[in-house]
C-alpha cells in the first residue's frame, strides 16, 4: 500500500518589497555583508527564518507533519522553495514552476 506523503512548493519573488525585507540573520559574517538581497532572502530560507517570514502557511501543518525545507531552485525573477517531509520529485504537472510545468503542457 502507497503511504501519503505531504509536498509544498513556494514561489518567493524576488523583485518585490516582500524580498527585499530585512531579514533576520542568525550567524552574521564578514561575508554575509557583501550578499545580494536575493541571496539575503535565500540564505534567510537556509537559516529557518521562512517560518516567521510566512506564518500563515506553516500556521497548521497538516496532520501535524513537518515540512523541511529540502531545495532552493533559483530563476529571473522567483526562487522556487521545495519543502516536504522527506526529498521526493516534483510531480510536473502541479508544480508551480513555470519552468518545470510547461514542458509538460508542451507534451499534451
Amino acid at each position: 500500500m502507497k503511504t501519503q506523503s505531504t509536498q509544498q512548493e513556494i514561489l518567493l519573488i524576488t523583485n518585490s518589497k516582500f524580498a527585499s525585507r530585512q531579514w533576520i540573520e542568525r550567524d552574521e559574517t564578514p561575508q554575509s555583508k557583501n550578499l545580494t538581497e536575493r541571496e539575503k532572502l535565500e540564505d534567510a530560507c537556509w537559516n529557518g527564518v521562512l517560518r516567521t517570514m510566512l506564518p500563515e502557511i506553516f500556521g497548521s501543518e497538516e496532520n501535524g507533519k513537518f515540512l523541511a525545507l529540502w531545495q532552493i531552485r533559483e530563476a529571473n525573477s522567483f526562487l522556487d522553495l521545495e519543502l516536504g517531509e522527506y526529498p521526493q520529485p516534483i510531480n510536473k504537472e502541479y508544480s508551480l514552476n513555470p519552468y518545470i510545468f510547461i514542458d509538460s503542457l508542451l507534451l499534451n
